[in-house]
């Protein structure tokens, strides 16, 4: 005897939530996780130039040397300094002779990004100490409250004159 046998139809399962789950639990996991953000230093490059502009000489006294060896130390005009070291020293090196003064920054392929990064850091907030004090002598208000014309303006009192050459290699400032 043969016994037949019976096709039974599984009962299919009920999907029509499952999107809405799938949903919910990635707006949950990007609402609680941390996303890490990058730092990075915020620089506009100048445009380059429309005709071969020959090099400017510039005096040796108007040139403060910022050097960064492979080891992390910052050294400025050959004395060790800190970041904040650097920042005061700056101040008073740009206040002294705003429109013809030099930064020349020297670095070495070994150093690492914090180093460089709060190595500029300082000469950032060094320029931005002396336009917001520029600020407030002559226009009463806080450098972030000027309309765009006078923060150019600011910007050409202090202007940021930076040169930075390429990492030397290995050590060799």
């Amino acid at each position: 005897m043969f016994r037949r046998r019976r096709f039974e139809q599984i009962p299919e399962l009920n999907t029509s939530s499952t999107a809405d789950i799938s949903f919910m639990l990635l707006i949950f996991f990007l609402v609680t996780s941390s996303m890490d953000t990058d730092k990075g230093l915020l620089r506009q490059l100048p445009p380059p130039p429309q005709e071969q502009q020959p090099p400017t000489d510039v005096r040796k006294d108007h040139v403060l040397q910022v050097t960064l060896d492979a080891n992390d130390h910052l050294a400025v005009d050959g004395t060790l300094l800190t970041p904040q070291q650097l920042r005061q020293r700056l101040i008073e090196f740009v206040a002294a002779d705003r429109t013809a003064h030099v930064i020349s920054i020297q670095t070495d392929r070994a150093t690492t990004y914090e180093a460089y990064f709060h190595m500029q850091n300082a000469i950032v907030a060094a320029y931005a100490q002396l336009r917001e004090r520029y600020a407030r002598e002559r226009y009463g208000k806080a450098y972030g409250e000027l309309v765009e014309e006078l923060r150019d303006e600011v910007n050409q009192y202090y202007p940021q004159r930076i040169s930075e050459s390429k990492p030397s290699k290995g050590g060799e400032l």
